[in-house]
């Protein structure tokens, strides 16, 4: 009698796991990840590429343009990139320059010593970053938290780039929506910057073009194009995605008061030694 008191409890236990939907059986096993929110919206139905009203947050994240495995940090995990460094169509001198500014660990890094970095540099820097859309101004401003502390103009006006326009660290930026994309075409580059982590030179011929997207509340896609036939021998495409952090804010920060990379100032070998000095 006990058994069959027991088998027919199993059974009946079987038969309610095999009538429950499998849908709501995964639902009772795990919780459902979850989804962001839609992008946010202008009244106009514009894209609100910054916080909404009443709210605040930054963009943080964002990558290298390229993976390469002979980067000064490359133990430290490459991280992920859309090309590898050997598709990037570097001119060969330009090829030597990315070679010995990584066997130098960066050493001669303009960022380390707080200058600008324009297009790509700009948007992965340290902290994250803000996006100010004023179309009252028939502007745009994109602040940085980290390096130099800057900020870009991208003039929303129509007006073309002036004709000759003074050689600048972050360039002239006019921009233009495309449906829901911020495309900012950007020329009148100086040569004193580096465009990313990689190393990765310039000359003042670049011409870049930048597409920015917010495909949902919490994920900014940047995608840049760039065309520099003094230091490429073709034009070439690549980008990363950035990631809205919700409730964080601009802080002050002073890139002189700040400036420990003793490493990325010197040259190889220095960490070790800054180590030595400050390890009790």
């Amino acid at each position: 009698m006990r058994n069959r008191l027991i088998a027919a409890v199993l059974l009946a236990l079987t038969a309610s796991v095999l009538l429950t939907p499998a849908s709501a059986r995964a639902s009772q096993q795990a919780p459902l990840a979850e989804v962001p929110a839609a992008t946010p919206r202008w009244p106009d139905g514009r894209v609100n590429l910054g916080a909404p009203t009443g709210t605040k947050g930054i963009w943080e994240g964002g990558g290298r343009l390229a993976l390469n495995p002979n980067s000064y940090d490359a133990n430290r995990g490459l991280g992920s990139a859309p090309i590898h460094i050997d598709d990037v169509p570097l001119q060969p001198w330009a090829r030597a320059m990315v070679d010995y500014r990584q066997a130098n660990s960066l050493k001669d890094e303009p960022y380390t010593r707080c200058k600008p970095s324009g297009g790509p540099r700009f948007f992965a820097t340290a902290y994250g970053l803000e996006i100010l859309d004023r179309p009252d101004l028939e502007r745009i401003y994109i602040f940085v938290i980290g390096g130099p502390h800057t900020y870009r103009t991208i003039y929303m006006d129509g007006q073309p780039h002036p004709t000759d326009p003074a050689p600048s660290y972050l360039g002239h930026s006019i921009g233009r929506w495309e449906r829901d994309t911020l495309v900012i075409d950007t020329v009148g580059f100086n040569e004193r910057a580096w465009i990313d982590r990689n190393a990765m030179p310039h000359t003042d011929q670049l011409h870049m073009i930048e597409r920015v997207t917010r495909v949902d509340s919490d994920t900014l896609e940047y995608e840049v194009t760039i065309d520099d036939p003094g230091a490429y021998t073709d034009t070439w495409t690549t980008g990363f995605s950035k990631s809205w952090s919700e409730g964080e804010e601009m802080f002050e920060y002073v890139c002189q008061d700040n400036n420990y990379a003793s490493e990325l100032m010197i040259g190889e070998g220095t960490l070790a030694h800054r180590d030595s000095r400050i390890t009790p």
